[in-house]
């Protein structure tokens, strides 16, 4: 069987790896300004308009504190423990070996599984502009791995054959850098926020960083122990969108080791074969009118498996010096469910001290936050 040049396909579903933004690294704003009076009541209101705050920020303090609402210290320092993982979808996947041409291999690359992880920790300033808006920074670092199992389909005439079936991992580590704003509004001991953030995750295997936006709206109530302490509850949820287009080159050493590999090769091979006889055997049965009419079908099918037999052949070489070959790729991505829900909680032990705790989980994405903060009065 005569095969034509073609780059090969294995190596580039571990290149899911470029989905760093699962190293989201998004921390919403952990204090919000409650209004715990009723202004209304005149002899209440008569004392708020005696109250003087003591901070410049946030702009409009003291109004908002003479209009009855306890406004949190106007600055503060987090740092955050994040957990995620998170199925993706994959489209117009392209591939190129060893900087050669790229070629379209969505119609034989089938993605049964693909999963990412990411254990990162946040560094996060934040301050009050104003009684209802939070802006922060996020400065973050993480380590993620990426599980992907896919197969190899040509057709065959009737149908398809699946010629290969691999499962690769990766491991890599990112820096993520980024801003965030937070509307609040608090009403009768409870609040409601909508929290914004921006951030770019750079990986040396990517070209450009990775562009995440995350939206997350939260409801919740505070419930007072002291005046200085209290517990907040919420429950909200958690929206990311990333940049769908990603592009980059990797070496074929950091995707795919040969354990096993060799023997599915073989396989392949084997099924090759198998599929370029089922399908001469359907083309030899048609009619001439019905060949006719079919002769683009015959076509590309014997293009596809002439390509995937040339990738087998480079994918072997490949294994066998796994340390000259480098893949170049480019593909789209997304999530598979953009929204999930979410719970949390956070204790103020006092002004300057809070520790908190959210778990976002249904859909097809799973996270676990934990983090400390202290604030400060500017």
């Amino acid at each position: 069987m005569a095969l034509k040049h073609f780059t090969p396909i294995f190596h580039v579903p571990l290149l899911l790896l470029l989905l760093a933004f699962f190293g989201t690294q998004s921390v919403q704003a952990q204090v919000y300004s409650n209004r715990e009076v009723n202004p209304n009541r005149e002899v209440v209101s008569d004392s708020l308009k005696q109250i003087k705050y003591p901070y410049v920020l946030p702009i409009l303090g003291e109004k908002a504190a003479q209009a009855g609402y306890t406004l949190p210290l106007s600055a503060g320092m987090s740092l955050n423990y994040l957990f995620q993982e998170s199925d993706v979808t994959i489209n117009n996947l392209m591939i190129g070996f060893n900087n050669g041409p790229m070629y379209n291999l969505d119609d034989v690359i089938r993605f049964k599984n693909a999963q990412a992880r990411t254990s990162a920790f946040n560094f996060r300033p934040d301050i009050w502009i104003l009684p209802f808006l939070n802006v922060y920074g996020i400065i973050a670092g993480s380590a993620s791995s990426t599980e992907v199992d896919f197969g190899v389909f040509v057709p065959n005439g009737t149908g398809y054959t699946e010629i290969i079936d691999l499962q690769t991992k990766a491991d890599f580590s990112g820096l993520t850098a980024g801003f965030g704003i937070t509307p609040t509004i608090g009403i009768a001991n409870g609040w409601l926020a909508l929290d914004m953030n921006f951030t770019w995750t750079d990986i040396d295997a990517l070209e450009e960083p990775a562009f995440s936006f995350v939206f997350g709206p939260r409801m919740g109530k505070t419930f007072k122990f002291s005046k200085k302490s209290n517990l907040a509850v919420w429950v909200g949820g958690f929206r990311v969108k990333i940049n769908s287009g990603t592009s980059g080159t990797l070496p074929l050493d950091a995707l795919l080791s040969g354990e096993g590999a060799l023997e599915k090769i073989d396989q392949g091979y084997m099924r090759l074969e198998e599929a370029q006889n089922q399908l001469d055997s359907w083309w030899e049965g048609l009619t001439s009118a019905q060949q006719r009419i079919y002769q683009p079908v015959y076509d590309r099918s014997n293009e596809a498996i002439g390509r995937v037999g040339e990738a087998l052949n480079a994918l072997e070489n490949g294994l066998n010096q796994i340390g000259e070959s480098t893949v170049q790729y480019s593909l789209d991505k997304q999530q598979k469910e953009m929204w999930n829900f979410l719970v949390g909680a956070q204790y103020q032990l006092n002004p300057k001290w809070m520790f908190r705790g959210e778990v976002g989980f249904l859909g097809t994405r799973t996270q676990v936050l934990a983090g400390i903060q202290y604030r400060f009065g500017l």
